[in-house]
C-alpha cells in the first residue's frame, strides 16, 4: 500500500485507466496538458534512446546525455521513475514482460543515484498505450500500477496519459496520439518526441524480444558514460528464412499487436532483426566474442554513440 495517487496514498491499486481517471480527475489536466504539448523531432547527438524491453537510467549532471527518449509505442507504455530531489531519472519501454524486475530495477538505481539528497520523493510518470481492441495496454497498465503498489518505497504517480486519453479515431479506427516521448534529463521536463536515430545495433537489440527473452535490458552505466548491450543468447529460431520470404503485410499482421496503428517503418526494423537472427544463429559465439558487451561511447567529435574497441 505504497502508491500515492494525487497525494493520497492508496489501499487498492486502480483496476484499469477508466477507474484512474474517474476517481481522480486530475490525472485527466496533467494529460491534457501534455497532450497539447507540439511533437518534437529529436536528432541523435545526446539522446539516449531507449528500445522495447529495455531501461535506461542516468542523473542531471550526465554530459553524455541531455534527453532520454522512446518512441513506436503503441500498446507498450513508457515508464519514467523519477526523483524529485537529485533528478536522477530511470526510462524504461515496457511491453508486459520482465515488468515486475524491471520496476525494482529503476527504483533501485534512483534511489542509489539519489542518496546524499535530503529533500525529494519518487515520482512515477506513464504515457503510451491507446483504446486497442484487446485491450493490451490496459493489461500492461495494471500490470505496471500493481508492481509499483506492493513495492515497499512510496510511490507519487504524477502523469499517466493513456488509455482513453491518448486515442484517437482515424476511420473509426482507435489510433494513439502520442506514440513517443522524451524526457529532459538536466529539468525532468516530458514532451512528445519522435527519434529518426535510435542509436546502435539496433537489429540486435530488437533480436532479444523477437526471440522471446523476457527480460528487461538496462542498457546504459552513468558513471562511465558507456552504452552497453549486455551479452545474451537464444535459441536458434526456426523458421527465419521463411519469416524473410514473407510479404510486408504478412510480417505486419503477425509480429504487431496492433497492425493497423504501427509506425510505417515497423517492418523494415522487424526484417533488419530477422535477417540479423538468421546470419548470427548462436550470438553467445558469434556476436558476444569471450562473452563480452558489445560498449559504445559518445564521441567527443561527431556527438554520436561510437564503438569501444577492445
Amino acid at each position: 500500500m505504497v502508491l500515492v495517487l494525487n497525494g493520497v496514498l492508496q489501499e487498492d491499486c486502480p483496476p484499469d485507466s477508466r477507474a484512474l481517471y474517474l476517481n481522480h480527475p486530475v490525472y485527466r489536466d496533467t494529460a491534457a496538458q501534455l497532450l497539447s504539448v507540439p511533437n518534437k523531432v529529436i536528432g541523435p547527438v545526446g539522446l539516449l534512446y531507449v528500445l522495447q524491453r529495455e531501461l535506461a537510467v542516468t542523473v542531471p549532471h550526465d554530459k553524455n546525455v541531455n534527453v532520454l527518449g522512446s518512441d513506436d509505442v503503441t500498446t507498450c507504455l513508457i515508464v519514467v521513475v523519477r526523483h524529485s530531489g537529485s533528478g536522477a531519472v530511470a526510462l524504461a519501454h515496457l511491453d508486459g514482460s520482465g515488468i515486475d524486475e524491471a520496476v525494482c530495477t529503476m527504483i533501485q538505481r534512483v534511489q542509489d543515484l539519489a542518496l546524499g539528497y535530503q529533500e525529494g520523493r519518487i515520482e512515477v510518470q506513464l504515457v503510451g498505450g491507446f483504446t486497442d481492441a484487446h485491450s493490451y495496454s490496459e493489461d500492461i497498465f495494471f500490470s505496471i500500477m500493481s508492481s509499483f503498489h506492493k513495492h515497499p518505497v512510496e510511490i507519487d504517480l504524477t502523469l499517466a496519459c493513456l488509455g482513453e486519453l491518448n486515442t484517437t479515431l482515424r476511420g473509426g479506427i482507435p489510433w494513439p496520439i502520442i506514440y513517443g516521448i522524451g524526457i529532459n534529463t538536466k529539468t525532468g521536463d516530458i514532451f512528445p518526441a519522435t527519434f529518426p536515430d535510435k542509436g546502435p545495433g539496433q537489429p540486435l537489440r530488437l533480436a532479444r524480444h523477437l526471440t522471446g527473452i523476457p527480460q528487461v535490458l538496462d542498457i546504459y552505466d552513468c558513471s562511465l558514460g558507456l552504452l552497453q548491450i549486455a551479452p545474451f543468447n537464444y535459441e536458434p529460431l526456426r523458421g527465419v528464412d521463411l519469416w524473410l520470404e514473407q510479404t510486408d503485410d504478412f510480417i505486419l499482421q503477425q509480429l504487431s499487436t496492433s497492425p493497423e496503428v504501427q509506425p510505417p517503418h515497423f517492418v523494415m526494423q522487424i526484417r533488419a532483426a530477422l535477417k540479423y537472427i538468421q546470419d548470427n544463429q548462436f550470438p553467445a559465439i558469434t556476436v558476444f566474442r569471450d562473452n563480452r558487451p558489445h560498449y559504445f561511447r559518445r564521441d567527443e567529435h561527431t556527438g554520436l554513440w561510437s564503438p569501444v574497441r577492445y
